[in-house]
């Protein structure tokens, strides 16, 4: 039996230094995008604090909370008032000195289902991330008294939401074929790329274009590969460190089909909401005519777990 389309929204915004009014401010925006028709939302990576990997500062992991916790007991709540999904990137304090950059998992009845960890770490001027957050875990520990996921294989995970089977991956995922291939190989109609990348502004008369460019068509690939939607949300607006340039982030937001074409996308420096709507019978349609999965040589690909062939 055809299983009925479902209405994503990705929010695309910047976040400030009071946390109280960045999410008073997601909240609303959550609500307009309910009201726009969204049955599943999902913010940008890290949504309620400015983007403060740019410099290493111990004070810094108190943004940090647990999972469950304040923000996500709010957007539970929040997600049962509209019986809508939410895809909450945050800052997570799982134990005394063990950090994740995560993303909690709420249903549209307001369970808290689990939580995805990122599990690519990059280190890079002013993304020192590997300073702030453990990386997934292979065998992940789902927190007490959560659902978990419909599927797992190693980190990666799918949820069986209400509305549609929701993988869920974290900005520095979205570079690696692997990551996105596993997770829709676990039955994902959806991926989620909740996103945190910018322009070193010194760089961005030079490199800017083809940074976009690049980010878009690699998680493109990944939306053709495997015959998924995509959805990737990123921050927008400036953000100052002392001693630096700072970062712009750039935006440019989408949401793309199994084609891999846009079927919502915003620009680089406006806050936005995107919606859209996916239909599963076009995840059927385009792998019976692109077959990738069914042609793949799973009896070839051993030396793929190897960091280097030489």
């Amino acid at each position: 039996m055809p299983r009925p389309p479902f209405t994503v929204a990705i929010v695309q915004d910047a976040a400030s230094d009071d946390p109280t009014a960045t999410l008073a401010a997601t909240i609303a925006r959550i609500r307009e995008a309910k009201a726009r028709g969204a049955q599943i939302v999902c913010l940008k990576e890290l949504f309620n604090a400015p983007y403060f990997c740019k410099s290493l500062k111990a004070e810094r992991f108190n943004l940090a909370e647990p999972i469950p916790g304040h923000t996500t007991d709010v957007l539970r709540a929040l997600a049962a008032e509209l019986e809508i999904v939410i895809v909450v990137p945050m800052y997570e304090r799982e134990a005394p000195g063990v950090y994740r950059n995560s993303a909690a998992i709420i249903d549209a009845d307001g369970t808290l289902q689990g939580v995805y960890r990122k599990m690519h770490i990059p280190h890079d001027p002013l993304f020192e991330e590997k300073y702030y957050f453990a990386p997934g875990d292979t065998q992940p520990v789902q927190p007490a008294g959560l659902r978990g996921p419909a599927r797992q294989a190693g980190g990666f995970m799918v949820w069986k939401t209400r509305y549609a089977n929701i993988g869920v991956l974290i900005c520095w995922d979205q570079w690696y074929p692997e990551a996105a291939r596993i997770t829709a190989l676990l039955g994902a109609d959806i991926l989620f790329y909740p996103t945190a990348i910018a322009w070193h502004p010194g760089e961005k008369a030079e490199w800017g274009a083809a940074q976009v460019d690049a980010w878009r068509t690699a998680q493109r690939a990944h939306a053709i590969a495997n015959g998924v939607f995509v959805a990737a949300p990123n921050r927008v607006g400036f953000e100052a460190e002392p001693g630096t340039e700072g970062l712009e982030f750039f935006g440019h937001s989408f949401i793309a089909d199994p084609y891999g074409r846009y079927i919502a996308q915003a620009d680089h420096n406006d806050e936005a909401i995107l919606v859209a709507t996916c239909d599963p019978e076009l995840i059927e349609y385009t792998r019976r005519n692109w077959p990738f999965l069914r042609d793949r040589r799973v009896d070839a690909y051993k030396p793929i777990v190897n960091r280097w062939i030489g």
